[in-house]
C-alpha cells in the first residue's frame, strides 16, 4: 500500500456525504470517478467503489435499524432474489469487453439519471402515503411495524411478484455496475408495494446494504486471482476512501434534514446525465 491515492480521502467524504443526503448509491459516484479520474479497468473501478460502498451504507443501516423502521420479512423476501442474482451479475462483470461493460454502466447511469429528474416532490410522496394508510391500512393491514418512537405504521404490500423481479433486476446491475438496486426499490416500494415512504427507504437500505456486501465480497475474490499488483491497487485506495464515507455518511444524515431533497435529487439528476455522457462519449470518440 502506499500514498498515492491520498487525494481520494476528502473525494470520498464530499461523495458520501452528498450520498447519504440524497439517498444514492456511493457507488454511483465513485465508479466513473475511478475510471475517468484514476483510470482503473471497468471491472476493478466497479468493485473498488462496491467496496467502498458497503462501509457508508453500514452507517445509514444502524440508524434505520434504531429506529425500528425497516420491514425485516419484505427485505429477506427481496434479498433472496437479490443476492443469488448480484453475484451472477458479478460473475459476468469479469466475462464481458472492457468497453462493453462501460457502456452498459454508462447506459445504466442515464436510467439512473431519468429517474431522478422525474422524482416525485415531497407533497407528491405525502399524498401517497395519506392514500396508502387511507386503502391499505387499519384493519385491512397485512403487516405493522412500531417504530422507537412507538409510532404504529400498517400496510399491506401489493405486487409482490413484480417487486421480485425488479429487484432482481437491480441485484444484478449491483453486481454488474455496482448500481441500480436501490434506485428500483424506491421506486417499487413506494409506487407500486404501496410500502409508506419511511418503512420503504429503510428497507430499501436494508436489501441494498446486504446485495452491496455479498457482491463486494465476490468482486474480492475476483480481486484476489488477478494478482497482487490489483489487490495492492485496491488496497492503496480503499484504505483511504473508506474513513472518507464513514465521516462523511455522518455529515450527509445531517444534512438530509437540511437540504430540499427534491432540489437536490434534480441537480443529480443532471450531473448523472452529464457524467453518463462522458462515459459513453470515451468509448466512442
Amino acid at each position: 500500500m502506499t500514498f498515492e491515492y491520498w487525494f481520494t480521502l476528502p473525494v470520498a467524504l464530499v461523495f458520501a456525504t452528498i450520498a447519504m443526503a440524497s439517498g444514492v448509491g456511493g457507488a454511483t459516484f465513485f465508479a466513473p470517478f475511478f475510471m475517468l479520474v484514476l483510470r482503473l479497468p471497468p471491472e476493478i473501478a466497479i468493485g473498488t467503489g462496491l467496496i467502498t460502498e458497503v462501509f457508508g451504507f453500514a452507517s445509514g443501516l444502524y440508524a434505520y435499524s434504531h429506529k425500528k423502521l425497516i420491514d425485516y420479512k419484505l427485505g429477506i423476501t427481496l434479498l433472496s432474489v437479490t443476492v443469488p442474482l448480484a453475484l451472477i451479475g458479478t460473475w459476468a462483470s469479469g466475462m464481458v469487453e472492457a468497453n462493453v461493460l462501460k457502456a452498459i454502466f454508462g447506459m445504466g447511469l442515464f436510467a439512473i439519471a431519468a429517474s431522478f429528474l422525474r422524482a416525485p416532490e415531497s407533497k407528491e410522496i405525502t399524498l401517497l402515503d395519506e392514500h396508502i394508510e387511507k386503502e391499505y391500512g387499519a384493519e385491512k393491514a397485512e403487516t405493522c411495524i412500531t417504530t422507537r418512537d412507538q409510532e404504529k405504521i400498517c400496510y399491506t404490500v401489493c405486487n409482490k411478484n413484480q417487486g421480485r423481479i425488479i429487484a432482481g433486476i437491480g441485484g444484478l446491475f449491483v453486481g454488474m455496475i455496482s448500481t441500480g438496486l436501490g434506485e428500483l426499490n424506491g421506486y417499487f416500494l413506494l409506487q407500486r408495494c404501496r410500502v409508506p415512504s419511511a418503512v420503504s427507504v429503510a428497507t430499501s437500505v436494508f436489501v441494498v446494504a446486504v446485495t452491496a456486501l455479498v457482491a463486494s465480497l465476490g468482486h474480492f475474490y475476483k480481486f484476489t486471482t488477478y494478482g497482487g499488483a490489483v489487490l495492492h491497487t485496491v488496497f492503496s485506495i480503499v484504505i483511504f476512501t473508506v474513513p472518507g464515507v464513514i465521516i462523511g455518511a455522518q455529515f450527509g444524515s445531517f444534512l438530509s434534514r437540511k437540504i430540499p431533497k427534491h432540489q437536490l435529487e434534480k441537480g443529480l439528476g443532471l450531473l448523472f446525465f452529464f457524467i453518463a455522457a462522458l462515459t459513453i462519449g470515451e468509448i466512442v470518440l
